[in-house]
């Protein structure tokens, strides 16, 4: 259970770090804008905030990453924390975001299911070994 929840908070630090590069590097261009649905004019006028916006993916993925690492490498209360808060947080926004915007349903379950996922796993896996 939790090898499957360290694969599930894998793939989404993998996934957070794929929309910090759209978010910070990539906004303007076409095949984001229709990623996201926005016009050059709105993604030139939110370029700053989506390169912000991207940063805090990254962190979120880079927290998540460090916390796959140190519970791979034996460290697995702190390990399991940083994924519990990494991934935690990926899957808070992601209600976040659709409950401020029901057309985003579909952008929040991409952003969101991989590491709710890793949460749900991680949480279970982590009582079984308690209770072992």
């Amino acid at each position: 259970m939790v090898t499957a929840a360290l694969v599930f908070a894998a793939l989404a630090a993998a996934l957070h770090v794929y929309i910090f590069v759209l978010e910070s590097f990539r906004w303007t261009a076409p095949r984001t804008r229709a990623t996201f649905g926005t016009t050059a004019e709105e993604a030139e006028t939110t370029k700053l905030m989506a390169y912000n916006q991207g940063f805090y993916n990254l962190f979120l993925a880079v927290v998540t990453a460090v916390g796959v690492g140190l519970m791979i490498s034996g460290g697995t209360a702190a390990g399991a924390a940083l994924v519990f808060a990494g991934a935690g947080s990926m899957s808070a926004a992601a209600v976040v975001l659709v409950l401020s915007a029901r057309d985003k349903f579909r952008s929040a379950a991409i952003q969101g299911t991989l590491p709710f996922v890793a949460v749900v796993l991680l949480g279970i896996g982590s009582t079984l070994g308690a209770a072992a």
